[in-house]
């Protein structure tokens, strides 16, 4: 009987050694993930803003529609060889009003390499900012997808999380998405924030027929908040996803439309 407890106890005195070694290697390549991350990131230029036009894209109908509140805000300009110099994957740039969202975007042919390689296509968990493989970005699809991680350290797409909480849109810095890529500088107007289990509906890239009028008034209604903007079928749609939790299987789906390029 002695033997027996004695043994029942080595066998759990092991699993919960190993069950340590196990957690302490996760939280070692995680902490090594970031810190590669933000080494990557820490040495390019960062964008700055520069004085834009003040023609609309498909501007709204009704002259109270708020997308006329941004009829002045200025256009990111980055010099995106810098970028590319470090990797010839990137196409763009991308960065969100009030949040630390600001990296350059890469592409590749398929949407699995850039979730577990970074900037530098060396492998790591955190990834990278990628755009869909069927974006178009020279002439922009009627929905481009973006995507990207989110990560415990507030990196990546992580600070997607403060545009669930309908105050954070008081300021209306808060509304824009700014992309620039080698033929264009734009600027997005969010009209769409929301949550929703696993799907492919939202990260459909074309339409035929009535299609795209139809997928619009579906994004719009699913939003948390009212922007009191139009979308309609003329317009030009970029959407970021990334995961809601660490378990993967639901997303933070945010949707912005075209309102000025340069």
């Amino acid at each position: 009987m002695v033997n027996k407890m004695k043994k029942i106890y080595n066998i759990k005195t092991f699993l919960t050694l190993l069950i340590t070694f196990i957690l302490i290697s996760y939280l070692a390549f995680w902490f090594i993930d970031n810190y590669q991350i933000q080494n990557i990131y820490r040495h390019l230029n960062k964008p700055t803003f520069k004085e834009s036009n003040k023609t609309l894209y498909n501007p709204p109908t009704d002259g109270n529609d708020t997308t006329f509140n941004f009829l002045n805000y200025p256009f990111l300009t980055v010099n995106l060889s810098d970028y590319k110099k470090e990797n010839s994957d990137t196409v763009a740039y991308l960065k969100v009003g009030g949040t630390l969202i600001s990296y350059p975007v890469v592409q590749t042919i398929n949407n699995e390499f850039y979730l577990d390689h970074d900037f530098n296509k060396n492998y790591n968990k955190a990834g990278a900012i990628f755009s869909d493989y069927r974006n178009k970005l020279n002439d922009l699809n009627k929905n481009s997808i973006i995507y990207g991680h989110r990560r415990l350290d507030n990196q990546m797409f992580t600070s997607l999380n403060q545009l669930l909480d309908r105050t954070w849109f008081n300021d209306d810095d808060h509304h824009l998405i700014y992309l620039t890529t080698d033929y264009n500088k734009m600027l997005f107007q969010i009209f769409s924030v929301y949550t929703i289990p696993t799907e492919n509906v939202y990260i459909k890239t074309h339409f035929i027929n009535d299609e795209f009028a139809s997928f619009i008034v579906e994004m719009k209604n699913r939003s948390i908040v009212n922007f009191n903007t139009s979308v309609n079928e003329n317009d030009k749609i970029l959407t970021l996803s990334t995961c809601l939790d660490g378990l993967g299987n639901n997303r933070i789906v945010i949707h912005a439309k075209l309102i000025k390029k340069d």
